[in-house]
């Protein structure tokens, strides 16, 4: 079993020459529209478990690497209208290298022989569209996999164990099986392959910063549980 780390959202940088795309944009950029408070603080403290770790340097809204092509909200509202040929520059500057570079990676470890848990590092607003979302962490997952599902049961117990005032719910905020990079990656690695995304509340989040005793209760939980799933 490799373990594949990976951070999506963890920056809401936009390149020089599209500023001027988002000249009023800096409110909805520094919101959790523009990237996940706090995910890449949390990546930088599990990297050290993991076998091959990757995060998306520039913005969400220029390129959503977390959804398919031809999803809806591939582009923002503030791309969506840019012409088909610059939309592709977008996609093969920023969209293409990231995900290839990770399937690459699933790619040739799988071919060796190994299987792969893919550990997708994310965090979500406390509050969406005046809903108060009622949990700390979220575990996403596809149902229909059972490999992800009992993974997904070992670490919310780890999480406990460590923690038993967590709240910690399977496919919440969103469901594991729609449209995502593990998503696709599970279509593409039928076996040998697991996706899992951890949602994290971004009430622990405090200047990008996750909160130190949950950091090390997520690294704790993800070393117990990657070691066990090392030794089957």
């Amino acid at each position: 079993m490799k373990l594949i780390l990976t951070c999506e959202h963890a920056f809401n940088t936009i390149p020089q020459e599209y500023q001027d795309l988002f000249s009023n944009a800096r409110e909805t950029l520094e919101s959790h529209r523009g990237y996940d408070p706090g995910a890449l603080d949390l990546f930088n403290e599990l990297k050290d478990l993991a076998d091959f770790s990757s995060f998306h340097e520039t913005g969400r809204l220029l390129v959503e690497v977390n959804r398919s092509k031809g999803h809806s909200n591939l582009f923002s509202e503030f791309t969506k209208n840019l012409s088909k040929t610059s939309k592709t520059k977008l996609l093969d500057e920023y969209y293409f290298p990231y995900r290839n570079s990770i399937e690459k990676q699933i790619s040739s470890l799988i071919e060796k022989g190994e299987k792969v848990l893919h550990f997708s590092v994310h965090t979500f607003t406390p509050n969406l569209n005046e809903e108060i979302r009622n949990t700390d962490i979220g575990l996403l997952y596809d149902p229909s996999r059972i490999g992800e599902k009992e993974f997904c049961i070992n670490f919310k117990r780890n999480l406990k164990d460590q923690n038993p005032d967590l709240k910690i719910r399977f496919n919440y905020p969103y469901l594991g099986k729609a449209d995502g990079f593990t998503t696709y990656l599970r279509n593409r690695f039928p076996e040998n392959y697991m996706g899992i995304e951890l949602e994290v509340n971004q009430k622990f989040v405090n200047n990008n910063k996750m909160n130190s005793a949950l950091k090390e209760q997520v690294f704790l939980a993800l070393k117990e549980e990657y070691a066990l799933a090392f030794n089957k």
